[in-house]
């Protein structure tokens, strides 16, 4: 079947089956056009994080409300083996750890897949000293108005990312999916830290995860090979997404076995072919669909997303932001890099959606929606 009637197909029948199943009596059901999607599926990428401090429930809030269709906590280990939403292990710049002069002892220099951070780290500290932190906005200079947001939330767990999602759901009507990234799993390893059986041990125990869509993500191959392998096709409602780095860089898990095979080698036309043994999805920068050159313009596209469909991979690329100095040179406007560009962020992803891709993280799901609707 060609991707094009494959799509024509899922969209006849997805959508009546959406229509159809997306509840049953009061209960709140897998729906099975989410398994399969009908149009490009809109990731929050750590939440709105645009409008509000990343990983936040503020954030995954928002999300929801602007029309994300997953929400996305990235996950890392606290020194009693919590899961807990941070996009990395160091909670210096997310978090006022530093106005805590109870904690100052406890900076310091911490190698992480070997390269030296300073800092605070969340395997120092246990989950109830992290429920004495409040979130900070990430890029101040370029979000200046989310920092009045500093100070007003925690940091939740996975368990209470689930909650609200599934609260939110409930509330809305509609499905949410959740999109948990495990952080540098071959560094808490080393650490005697177990993230994929903790995530999965709450994933099977809850109601919620146990039937909504669930697609978890990891930068190595090591964790989901595990997952898969333990997993089978017990949850037809969870997939598995390899993200992929810096084309000329291995994986921390190849890096740390000795190996040298690249994320470039990963995801060659023989690379994919393997990668759809324990992956259903691959998460490319959108760079790897659209290179630029050293001013930051568009080059010509590559064939990623055709050769990964052609695997049987979706594509799920990371990340449209709606400031301009993220955006293609060719997209930006006069207004200056931090200034919000509605319409050059629309373009970005219209552009990416026209080359067949099946979804994007977005730091503003309400654009992300725009681009959708329009597209």
């Amino acid at each position: 079947m060609s991707l094009f009637s494959r799509r024509h197909f899922l969209q006849t029948t997805g959508t009546v089956l959406a229509a159809s199943s997306l509840f049953r009596g009061n209960a709140l059901v897998a729906s099975p056009s989410m398994a399969f999607p009908t149009r490009p599926l809109i990731f929050a990428h750590r939440g709105a994080s645009a409008l509000r401090p990343e990983h936040t429930l503020a954030a995954y809030g928002k999300a929801i409300i602007d029309g994300a269709d997953y929400i996305e906590p990235d996950l890392v280990p606290t020194k009693d083996g919590r899961l807990i939403a941070r996009h990395e292990s160091n909670i210096t710049d997310t978090t006022d750890v530093a106005q805590h002069p109870e904690f100052a002892n406890r900076r310091r220099i911490m190698t992480i897949d070997g390269k030296q951070q300073e800092g605070w780290f969340t395997t120092d500290f246990t989950f109830a000293e992290i429920k004495q932190l409040r979130a900070c906005e990430r890029l101040p200079q370029i979000r200046p108005s989310n920092s009045r947001y500093n100070g007003w939330f925690d940091i939740p767990s996975i368990e209470e990312v689930i909650d609200f999602v599934a609260a939110s759901a409930t509330a809305s009507g509609r499905q949410i999916g959740i999109i948990p990234e495990l952080k540098n799993p071959t560094h808490f390893h080393k650490l005697g830290f177990t993230p994929e059986d903790q995530l999965l041990d709450i994933l099977n125990r809850h109601n919620y995860t146990r039937q909504a869509p669930v697609e978890i993500q990891s930068f190595e191959p090591t964790p989901l090979r595990y997952i898969r392998k333990k997993i089978g096709q017990s949850r037809p409602n969870w997939k598995l997404m390899f993200l992929l780095g810096y084309p000329d860089v291995p994986p921390a898990d190849i890096l740390a076995a000795g190996g040298k095979t690249t994320f470039r080698n990963l995801v060659s036309k023989e690379g994919l072919q393997e990668l759809r043994g324990y992956a259903d999805a691959i998460g490319p920068a959108n760079e790897y669909l659209i290179p630029k050159d050293s001013n930051g313009q568009w080059l010509q596209p590559t064939n990623l997303i055709q050769n990964a469909h052609d695997a049987g991979l979706f594509v799920h690329s990371y990340t449209c932001r709606p400031e301009n100095i993220f955006l293609p040179r060719q997209l930006r406007n006069q207004e200056g890099d931090n200034s919000r560009n509605i319409q050059g962020s629309i373009a970005e992803i219209r552009r990416y959606l026209e080359l067949g891709l099946d979804g994007f993280f977005t730091d503003d799901p309400a654009v992300g929606r725009l681009a959708v609707e329009v597209f």
